[in-house]
Formats: structure tokens, sequence, C-alpha cells
């Protein structure tokens, strides 16, 4: 079945911002930027509370663990439903559940009976409902901008995850300094209010992209089709396997801010959310840079780039004691981690045909998510053991590792479509002389 993109309502105001042309886009964008404010200010208030009640760094990664794990039994039935059902719908369900959550995560911290057991249980509620909620809001995207809008679109959702990541974490800090962790959790409840209206006022996204045949296809065969697929693709398989082992491995330094704020640097809550707003001002250059980025090899040079500088990014920022300079290092990591992510994400839209998206985006989800909840354990053990700058340097190594790979594809790539140029100008016959 073939994707078509609602009429573009008007012409775009710059190239960079040219999926703004479609009014679902524009209400989807608008929405999901102030629910993302929330999510932000839940993740950095309910990491604040866990090291608050506990004092420990594995517990930091337990908690990890727990709002990521329902990843792995999930993802892939996810993907099926995400194909199979309307993604507007889906979305409207997957956001009411997390709205849900997030009123009583705030309940239990306004009634003073919190425990870790709760703060833990109530991840995994949320993390139930992200690992649906992902898959369908990364390929309905495409019907909203239509395939040639797509790479922009990408773009700029990810702008819209990073603005709020410089903004949710910087209201949450002054916010626990003020009145604690509860009203981090009340603003996140309320903000999903937006988005709930946004896709409630959408147009499109109310069909399947795969329709069941008479028979009934079962949802086991289905996924099993789609890792077929996938798996079958080497460029997909190639993109997948890096970002499980950088993902799963390298990605973990967000588990471990509140203990780099409170006791690395003997600091309150509002340096901690600076630290997590450092990490998203560096993302949205990230973010504007992929928006105005359309070639296939650019994106791949990307990896190679954004790898290089989360790499160095991480190191920097685990050694350095200066505030300033910690910020630094933070915004070139939270940089180099977006613009290989959203590469990754954008080339393997580019490849996927459309009746396989929801799937092959739901192992997205598993390779990029599922593998956080190993290394978030490991991180929290290597924390409590020896300190959470041995922790993000191991992270910082992984990526940097994953740069080397990176390099070698790419010199292959170039190789391989320099001789496939080579043969197909062999094959074009010369002109005729005249008579």
């Amino acid at each position: 079945m073939s994707v078509t993109a609602p009429r573009a309502a008007r012409p775009p105001l710059h190239d960079g911002l040219r999926a703004f042309r479609h009014r679902d886009f524009r209400l989807y964008f608008w929405g999901q930027l102030i629910s993302l404010v929330g999510t932000w200010m839940q993740s950095v208030a309910q990491g604040w509370l866990m090291h608050r009640l506990t004092s420990s760094a594995f517990m930091l990664g337990f908690l990890s663990f727990a709002q990521f794990a329902p990843v792995l039994p999930f993802a892939l039935l996810a993907g099926v439903v995400a194909d199979h059902t309307p993604k507007r719908s889906l979305l409207l369900v997957t956001q009411a559940t997390m709205l849900l959550q997030a009123v009583a995560l705030a309940w239990v911290v306004s009634a003073g009976v919190v425990r870790p057991w709760m703060v833990i249980v109530l991840a995994v509620v949320y993390g139930i409902a992200n690992t649906f909620d992902l898959p369908a809001r990364q390929s309905i995207i495409v019907e909203m901008t239509g395939r040639e809008d797509l790479p922009n679109g990408i773009a700029l959702n990810s702008a819209a995850f990073n603005m709020a990541r410089i903004a949710g974490p910087a209201v949450a800090g002054v916010m626990l300094a003020a009145v604690g962790e509860a009203g981090c959790f009340w603003l996140n409840a309320l903000s999903y209010v937006a988005v709930l209206v946004s896709l409630a006022l959408m147009h499109g996204g109310t069909t399947a992209t795969v329709t069941a045949d008479a028979s009934g296809v079962r949802a086991r065969a289905t996924m099993r089709e789609g890792f077929a697929y996938a798996w079958g693709s080497r460029s997909i398989r190639h993109l997948l396997v890096l970002l499980a082992v950088c993902a799963g491995l390298g990605f973990q330094y967000n588990v471990l801010l509140p203990v780099y704020a409170r006791d690395v640097l003997k600091a309150s809550a509002d340096v901690y959310g600076w630290l997590f707003s450092a990490f998203g001002a560096g993302s949205l250059v990230a973010a504007v840079r992929m928006a105005v980025t359309r070639e296939r090899w650019s994106l791949r040079r990307h990896l190679l780039i954004g790898l290089i500088s989360a790499g160095v990014g991480l190191g920097g920022f685990a050694w350095t004691r200066w505030l300033p300079g910690m910020m630094g290092f933070a915004a070139l990591a939270g940089f180099g981690l977006i613009l290989y992510v959203s590469s990754t994400n954008t080339l393997i839209q580019l490849t996927v045909e459309d009746r396989y998206r929801g799937r092959v985006m739901a192992l997205y989800t598993l390779f990029f998510v599922g593998t956080s909840p190993f290394g978030s354990l490991l991180a929290g053990a290597v924390a409590q053991r020896w300190g959470a700058p041995i922790a993000t340097s191991i992270c910082a190594v992984v990526l940097l590792g994953g740069a080397l790979w990176v390099s070698f594809r790419l010199r292959e790539v170039a190789a391989r479509e320099a001789a496939e140029r080579a043969a197909a100008e062999r094959e074009v016959p010369e002109p005729e002389s005249p008579a």
C-alpha cells in the first residue's frame, strides 16, 4: 500500500522547514513539543527522586532497566500492531495511558507515600505504553509528509525532541529546588493534553498500512516476515546492529547524571537540570543540521561525525570538574548522539518499503531502546563499584569503536559505488559516427 501525504496547505517558509507545508505535521509537531517538555521534566525528576530515596547509583541503573525492559518482549508485537492499526488511534491510546501513569506518579509523591518499588512499577507501566507508542510515532511521519519531505519531517521531529530536552530539564531543575518532584510530575500529566488534542484534530493516520488478508495472518508469522525483510537488507542490518551496540553500551550517561550532580559536583537540583539541558543544546544543533540534509552520502558521513563527537564529548565530560567545561563537553556529546541517531533513523526510513515500515521501526526501537536495560544495569553497577567517570568512559570507548567500524564501512561503500559507476559507464554504447 502506498502512502500519500495530505496535500500541502502552504508553501514552506524555508527549505529546512518544508515539512510544515502539511497541516497534520504542524499539529503533530506542536503537540509533541509541549508533551515532550513534560516528559523530560518527569525523566529528570524521576531520577532525582530515586537517588534521593536510595542514594544508590545501581538503583538509578535499575530504574532505567525497568523503564526500558518492556521493549524486549513487546517491541516486535508493537510493530505488527503499528502496521495493522490506524496509527493515530494507536497513539491516542498510548498517550492517554502515559497521562494516567504520570498522574499516578504525581499522586503518590504528593501524598507522601512514595517508595522506590512504586517508582519502579510505574516506570514499567510507562515502558509498556512507550514500546507501542514509538513505532507508531516514527512511522506516522511519512503519512503526514510523504516521501519527498520525510527526511525533513524526521529532522524537525528530532528538533522538537531536543528543544524539549533543553527546556524540560531546565524547568525541572528550578521546580525540583522550589517545590520538589511532584510539581514536575503534575505538569507532565497536564502536557499530555496538548498531544491528545493535536492528534484528535489531525485528518490523516486513520487507515492501517497493512490490511489483514481473508485467511488472517498470525502475528508471529507477520513478525517473522518483518524481521526477515530487515535482516535481508544489508544496509538496514548493518545500521541496526551498530545501533544496538552503541545504544546499549554507549548511551548510558544520562542514567548517571544525578550522581554527577549530587556526588561528584556536590550541587543542587538546578545544576542537575543544567547538565541535562547542556546535552539537549548540542542535540538541538544536530537536529537543525539534519533538517537541511538530504543526500544519502551526507547522512552516512554524519554517522561517523556523530559517533566521534559523542565519544570525545562523553570522555571529556567524565573527567572535567569545572561546570562550564562539563556543559561544553555535554553539548558536544549531545550533538554527536543525535546526529548519529537521526541519520540512522532517516537512512532506514528512506530504504524500507512502506508495507514493512511499522515492523522495521519496531526493530529500530528494539535495537535502540531494547538494548538499554542491560547497558543501564552495567553502567549503574560499574558506577557503584568504581565511580561514574569510569562508567561514562566505557560508554565513550564503545562509541569511538563504533566510529572506527563506520570509517571502514564508508570506505567499502565508496569503493563499491565507484566500481558500479565505472561499470555503468563501460556499458553505455558510444554514439555512432555520422555517415
